[in-house]
């Protein structure tokens, strides 16, 4: 196996959409951790099983700022632990659990980010009940506006924990282009994270900028979205091939010098097994 290539694990809300567990707004997936425990658990135990080793909590909508829209503002604390708790227990002994810290609003509406004081105050809470609740490392991820990922980036990175940034350039591609990730990535690294990848978008267009992060010397990776959108699960991947010919993009990833690679939104088990055995088979040639 190629000891320098991490596999992250795939989704959790559309494969807890997938196998018939509601996630309804604004909680979205973070419903099931008092609906359905058992489901989730049994997600990251996929995930475990079919080769990641870095498992991403299902944190995404449990931050003060999120659940305040509920009225559970309060609900903060234990719903992060719990989140953290169930992805511990799910995986193989010695795998990372990575604490997710979201975009305070909808991570395709970068025009609806808060401003400073406010996204500060907010991912800097969030951040402490992460590091708190016990995760290995801080994964500020699928941010479309560069001002508010490196506020995220910055409160993480005061955890002491280790910290990676995914942005996202959105489902078509122009939320953010290469040049404002490249940008964004530096200034990323110079405050302290160690990695910054790019997800949930089309595996093409992470290919792009993978390949635009990684000559600007920036450690990267990503994980994509497969299928198409679906009002039913958020996305959904198409046919038995998915998983090979995601596969095969994300080998041109590692050969423009991806070091993490998973899936997003629409991917399965599956996907990561298939990823999982690129690792195996090592680093594909020119």
């Amino acid at each position: 196996m190629d000891p320098s290539l991490v596999i992250l694990d795939g989704p959790v809300g559309t494969e807890l959409a997938r196998r018939g567990v509601p996630t309804p707004l604004p909680l979205w997936s973070a419903t099931a951790i008092e609906t359905a425990p058992d489901v989730l658990a049994a997600v990251h135990r996929a995930h475990s099983e079919a080769g990641a080793t870095v498992h991403t909590a299902n944190t995404f909508r449990t931050a003060p700022y999120s659940l305040a829209k509920a009225g559970r503002e309060a609900d903060a604390p234990q719903l992060t632990a719990r989140a953290i708790a169930i992805a511990r227990g799910a995986v193989f002994p010695g795998h990372r659990i990575a604490g997710c810290l979201a975009p305070l609003e909808d991570c395709y509406s970068p025009h609806r980010s808060p401003p400073p004081p406010v996204a500060e105050r907010a991912h800097t809470a969030m951040a402490r009940l992460l590091a708190d609740g016990g995760c290995d490392l801080i994964l500020c991820e699928t941010f479309p506006h560069p001002g508010e990922a490196l506020i995220a980036v910055r409160a993480a990175v005061a955890t002491g924990l280790p910290v990676w940034l995914a942005l996202t350039p959105g489902p078509t591609g122009d939320l953010l282009g290469d040049d404002a990730i490249v940008a964004c990535a530096r200034s990323a690294i110079a405050a302290g994270a160690a990695a910054v990848l790019v997800n949930c978008g089309r595996p093409a267009r992470l290919t792009t900028a993978i390949g635009a992060l990684h000559s600007a010397g920036v450690p990267t990776g990503g994980y994509g979205n497969v299928g198409e959108p679906c009002s039913q699960q958020g996305w959904r991947s198409e046919g038995d091939s998915a998983p090979a010919a995601y596969a095969e993009a994300v080998a041109g990833w590692i050969h423009l010098g991806a070091r993490i690679v998973g899936g997003c939104c629409g991917t399965t088990p599956e996907h990561i097994a298939a990823l999982a055995r690129l690792s195996s088979e090592g680093p594909p040639g020119p």
